[in-house]
């Protein structure tokens, strides 16, 4: 299935989720989650400060236990318990956000559509907005209220090392790479030990800093322009990929803001195929 989405459901303003969040369909989700060569604790940060009514998804606990890779995709029963307990149902309008303006927050937003939830924004400009415009915060842990969450695995919008693979040989699917020119051409250490640094042969790079502006998402003349300087063909399937598979999600939301289908992201991205041996690597 093709998932089309309509961009201008895709964000809310601050003064827009001020207005929304006692509505009791609406659940404002804090996405936090900091590189672990920073020392923050994202958690410890939502405790601190949060917006009223927020709670906390913590993208490394809500994940696939089976693996060693970071923040997999759990499965549909695990995810729907987790998301039944912070107050999730099937007829929420999840909002989603982070503490730094555009980062992790398409994470969720990508995963809850994975998951079937069909009402997703995401707060523009994150946390640093809301407070720029002087709204009211809160500290301490939410008292969320138990839903009832029933997720369905859309496998359209996922992909795995084998269908990489098989983009990468015969070129009908175009993989694009969201970690920075330095990292892709393999001139500086991974920053998760024992992977090989370079990229995937046939991929293209579109760091993922390129798609933002002040914490929000590029306007669309600016996306396009990106997307194009990084020889990407938009008339063709696409793979998002990245280091772990979260700024991959930047990738997806941003051709979706465009019109365009959700690409697909690649879960495992090179936390599996940097770790992997058996998987072409190549450096330029």
């Amino acid at each position: 299935m093709t998932l089309f989405i309509n961009p201008e459901s895709l964000f809310v303003s601050p003064q827009e989720l001020e207005t929304l969040r006692s509505s009791a369909e609406i659940l404002i989700l804090d996405a936090s989650w900091h590189m672990p060569a920073t020392g923050k604790d994202a958690y410890e940060d939502y405790l601190n400060e949060h917006i009223p009514g927020a709670v906390f998804f913590d993208i490394d606990a809500i994940s696939d236990k089976k693996t060693d890779l970071p923040h997999m995709l759990p499965s549909a029963e695990f995810f729907s318990h987790a998301m039944s307990k912070l107050g999730l149902t099937n007829e929420s309008h999840a909002v989603v956000y982070d503490s730094l303006g555009l980062f992790s927050a398409p994470r969720l937003w990508w995963t809850l559509q994975v998951f079937g939830l069909r009402k997703i924004s995401i707060l523009a400009g994150g946390l640093p907005a809301w407070k720029s415009k002087g709204l009211p915060l809160e500290a301490g842990p939410a008292d969320s209220r138990p839903g009832q969450f029933e997720a369905s695995f859309d496998a359209s919008l996922v992909a795995n090392a084998q269908e990489v693979a098989s983009a990468l040989n015969s070129g009908a699917t175009q993989v694009l790479d969201a970690r920075s020119a330095e990292r892709f051409r393999g001139d500086v250490p991974e920053p998760r030990p024992g992977l090989r640094s370079g990229h995937m042969p046939g991929a293209l790079n579109l760091p993922f800093q390129e798609l933002i502006e002040n914490g929000r998402l590029s306007h669309k003349e600016n996306l396009e322009k990106a997307f194009q300087n990084s020889g990407l063909d938009l008339q063709k399937p696409l793979i998002a990929t990245c280091g772990s598979g979260l700024t991959a999600c930047i990738l997806s939301l941003a051709v979706a803001a465009t019109g365009r289908a959700i690409p697909k992201v690649y879960d495992g991205s090179w936390s599996e195929w940097g770790g992997a041996g058996h998987l072409p690597v190549e450096k330029t």
